[in-house]
């Protein structure tokens, strides 16, 4: 019986301190100590306005009794400010955004800011929609890899908020920008893929939105230059995509495939060694992104262009807060790849 009343106690003792540890103190609760408005709580906490230096100490004095923590974002809204960023992708489940993401993440933490994503799902008719509910709850707003058309992005500076792209460059836009050139690194596949002796290529193409997509169906068009005969086959952007698309690849009569990202280009890969091809002896298999998926040693092994996507973050999150800062530059920036060979590329049978 004694046990039980002595449990009993202080199980009661326990729930009556997480209530009192679950009670948010309120800025309420700061007046009623400071014996002074919530309005000239807010006002000392804000610094909106000119208050007496006895209500400021008397204020800050019952914030530190009381242990009171102010709600950042409430703060922000009456200084007309968010304090967070805005981050609009258009796949999370692709590996290139999150490790975009991280150094977003990291530059905006320094400058005191939080982070808000979304996602448009590969959905260009979505994209503006997304892009405004950020606008209006962030200070400013990168768009990576946008899908909408530009009379979608011409409406983005009629908004009068800070906005970068990242990895799309429109020229006559004046909206700052900043991308990785895709156009030299597919350049750097083909001269590579030209100096192992192949002729016949094919390049499994991304989503047709896609930006990046063009700038390497534009290398490819250019391409005949280096004596590439080069076949744009319809894929998408994940492995499985890539894996359907491999049967287009072994009709096409080529000897080599470059694939818009490293995801297709594995699924590729595996599905073309399913089929009894070895790669690369018959077919050179060439990703872009340079992901490493720890789950898939077959990463490890392909021949990629490069590029740096935590640089890419950086140089975007930064440009976004000079903009927000004082303007900032219009001025596109790009960012160079480097061309990773490895094991999935060789000189063609007999070449």
């Amino acid at each position: 019986m004694t046990t039980s009343n002595a449990s009993d106690a202080t199980g009661s003792t326990m729930g009556r301190k997480g209530a009192a540890r679950q009670r948010r103190v309120t800025i309420t609760d700061v007046g009623a100590a400071a014996g002074v408005s919530t309005s000239t709580v807010s006002r000392v906490l804000n610094g909106t306005a000119r208050v007496d230096p006895d209500l400021v100490r008397r204020v800050q004095g019952a914030v530190a009794e009381l242990g009171y923590r102010p709600n950042a974002a409430a703060r922000g809204l009456a200084r007309g400010e968010t304090d967070a960023v805005g981050v609009l992708v258009p796949d999370l489940s692709n590996p290139y955004f999150p490790d975009l993401l991280k150094a977003v993440s990291a530059v905006a933490r320094s400058h005191g800011r939080r982070v808000m994503v979304m996602e448009s799902d590969e959905d260009p008719a979505s994209e503006h929609e997304l892009a405004e509910d950020l606008m209006r709850c962030c200070d400013g707003v990168l768009l990576c890899s946008p899908r909408m058309d530009r009379a979608a992005l011409d409406d983005l500076p009629l908004r009068d908020h800070p906005v970068v792209l990242v990895n799309r460059i429109v020229p006559g836009l004046s909206v700052p920008s900043v991308s990785v050139d895709f156009y030299g690194g597919m350049t750097l596949a083909c001269g590579h893929l030209t100096q192992l002796g192949h002729r016949r290529v094919a390049y499994l193409s991304g989503p047709e939105a896609s930006w990046a997509n063009a700038e390497r169906i534009r290398a490819f068009d250019a391409a005949a230059a280096f004596g590439l005969d080069v076949t744009v086959i319809p894929c998408g952007h994940t492995a499985k995509h890539g894996y359907a698309a491999a049967d287009a690849v072994r009709a096409a009569g080529v000897t080599a495939v470059v694939a818009y990202n490293d995801l297709v280009a594995l699924g590729a890969l595996t599905a073309l060694e399913e089929s009894g091809l070895r790669v690369p002896e018959d077919m050179s298999v060439i990703g872009c992104d340079d992901i490493s998926l720890d789950d898939l040693p077959s990463s490890r092994r392909l021949t990629t262009a490069s590029l740096a996507r935590h640089e890419l973050g950086r140089q975007a999150t930064e440009m976004l807060e000079a903009l927000m800062a004082d303007g900032g530059d219009t001025e596109p920036r790009y960012i160079p790849m480097d061309l990773l060979v490895r094991g999935t590329s060789a000189p063609p049978t007999g070449g």
